[in-house]
């Protein structure tokens, strides 16, 4: 039953933020003053930018359908940055595009994904921060065709994808910084519902043979070298693991079948110290159920070289944040 995985996949992330958050970590000090929870406030926006999804331009090699070119088209605005706000907001109206290895290298049925999403802080620990961040999100491939061909299969020319879902992530950090050097890691865990669940803005031929009840999982891990104490840096490195797992039920794939319910990547970004918000990358990863729209029922292992960037790069030009008294 769906909602049965709803429940056993909210009980897991409820436990998980309980291990973690504490009730300290989201209690309000009424010692703080003004000027000390607008400084927090400040340094927490700099966080929520440093844990963006950044965009990403080159290619993919290992999809079954080959590729000249993959690209990630996710440039985040931000539509709120108030010192005086615990509360930070993100618009991106995000497409990735696949240009296919083929004659007159056409881009079939892109995935068209906008989504806004809320950030805030569950404490005031800088060093070691703590926040939720809660999203809604639409997905679909432009295409206004039936979703199943004549024989039953999904329909990869102008077969109709769209859904639309919720996610919610706690994250937790840890941060260390001196005049020569800079670390910071976040691990975040999270839900992801689609309103498929509720027989909701989906195409109803996804039901039973596509997620809609997800965990999802990151580890990030920032390295940068210092020129001086006013944070430009030599170079930054970064390190990302990511993870996604079905939850619910579909096409009887046991709950172990990782090979149809587990996506999994693992990125390195190199980021010159004379950039702006630009890194190259190199990645591997696992695609149990892929994420390009319609596509979803491939599986395969990808390796990625290209570049990414975004304001999740952008940290020489953050560092500074002031507060707006």
């Amino acid at each position: 039953m769906q909602i049965r995985s709803v429940i056993r996949a909210l009980k897991f992330l409820l436990v998980f933020t309980s291990l973690f958050a504490g009730y300290p970590a989201i209690s309000r000090s009424v010692q703080d003053t003004l000027t000390e929870k607008q400084e927090t406030n400040a340094s927490f926006n700099g966080i929520y930018r440093q844990n963006a999804s950044p965009g990403f331009f080159g290619n993919e090699y290992g999809n079954p359908i080959k590729t000249s070119l993959v690209a990630d088209l996710n440039p985040n605005v931000v539509l709120l940055n108030s010192n005086k706000s615990r509360f930070f907001v993100l618009f991106s109206p995000r497409v990735k595009l696949r240009l296919l290895n083929a004659r007159k290298a056409p881009v079939r049925s892109p995935s068209y994904m906008p989504g806004l999403k809320i950030y805030s802080r569950l404490n005031s620990d800088r060093e070691k921060p703590q926040f939720l961040s809660l999203a809604y999100s639409h997905h679909s491939n432009g295409q206004d065709g039936p979703t199943l061909d004549s024989i039953g299969r999904f329909n990869r020319g102008k077969g109709k994808f769209t859904t639309n879902y919720y996610t919610l992530d706690y994250t937790v950090g840890r941060r260390n910084s001196s005049a020569v050097k800079s670390t910071n890691q976040y691990g975040s865990l999270g839900i992801e519902l689609h309103t498929g669940l509720f027989n909701l803005g989906y195409s109803k031929e996804l039901k039973g043979n596509y997620g809609f009840v997800r965990i999802n999982g990151s580890w990030t891990f920032d390295y940068l070298k210092h020129e001086s104490v006013d944070h430009n840096y030599q170079n930054h490195h970064r390190v990302q693991f990511k993870f996604a797992y079905i939850a619910d039920d579909y096409k009887n794939y046991a709950a172990t079948n990782l090979q149809k319910r587990l996506n999994t990547s693992l990125h390195y970004s190199y980021q010159p110290g004379f950039t702006e918000n630009v890194a190259l990358s190199l990645g591997a990863g696992y695609r149990g159920q892929d994420d390009y729209n319609i596509y979803f029922e491939d599986s395969y292992s990808f390796v990625s070289v290209g570049v990414v960037y975004g304001v999740a790069f952008d940290l020489r030009k953050k560092s500074n944040l002031k507060s707006d008294r």
